[in-house]
């Protein structure tokens, strides 16, 4: 039979030879797919970097920065406190004032205990008000603090005498005393005597909760006028 005589079209016989083809050789669509997979890795090769390759590459060339040279920052408030019985000692050795000493009679202490938990309260009458609520709120920053947990009722007068003075030679004029709180608050007590008696002492409070509570004071003392470092 001839191809004129064939009862297909020309254009069936060329899908039938393609198909044929299909047939015969299975793997040809596959390799005809391959120039487009080679066109995708190409493509994918090309996408823009990820945001870590970026810094990455920033980064080329910059050297670490030298901190050697910069000075640390010190918080005032960051040293120990001084011991209580080394200040004690000094005052030994350097004689505190006898006047001082005489001002601070223990009678008071004797007559009117506080109570462990009591907040204790101070001020001169001239004192102003929103000087004494600064205190109270811990506004005002401490120079210096002592802790007086172990001492002899000697050792602390001598160190809260100490630590005074200390203040009035560097005129400051706000102190913390950190007097405990025990069962009977013999040291309190005193302190809270003291206190009321010394000639530098403007007001003292019981010290907020996050400073200390009601196991510490802070202590308002009037300015040294006669110290060479105090400029009016």
């Amino acid at each position: 039979m001839s191809s004129n005589d064939s009862s297909f079209s020309k254009e069936q016989q060329n899908l039938l030879k393609a198909f044929k083809k299909q047939i015969t050789h299975p793997h040809s669509s596959k390799i005809a797919a391959q120039p487009e997979l080679k066109k995708a890795q190409l493509t994918a090769t090309n996408e823009e970097p990820n945001d870590a390759d970026l810094f990455k590459n920033a980064l080329q060339g910059v050297k670490a920065f030298d901190n050697s040279n910069i000075a640390k920052v010190v918080n005032s408030h960051a040293h120990k406190k001084p011991d209580a019985k080394t200040l004690a000692k000094r005052a030994a050795a350097e004689g505190l004032r006898d006047i001082d000493h005489a001002e601070l009679s223990d009678t008071q202490a004797m007559l009117n205990p506080v109570a462990s938990q009591a907040s204790l309260s101070y001020r001169i009458a001239t004192l102003q008000h929103k000087v004494f609520e600064d205190l109270k709120a811990g506004n005002l920053r401490w120079y210096e603090a002592v802790d007086l947990h172990g001492c002899t009722v000697e050792d602390a007068r001598s160190a809260v005498l100490q630590i005074i003075q200390m203040a009035k030679d560097e005129n400051q004029n706000v102190i913390k005393i950190v007097h405990g709180k025990g069962p009977e608050a013999v040291l309190k007590t005193y302190v809270n005597s003291w206190l009321r008696q010394h000639r530098d002492v403007l007001a003292f409070v019981s010290a907020p909760e996050k400073q200390g509570g009601t196991g510490a004071v802070l202590v308002l003392l009037k300015r040294a006028e006669k110290n060479p470092k105090f400029n009016p």
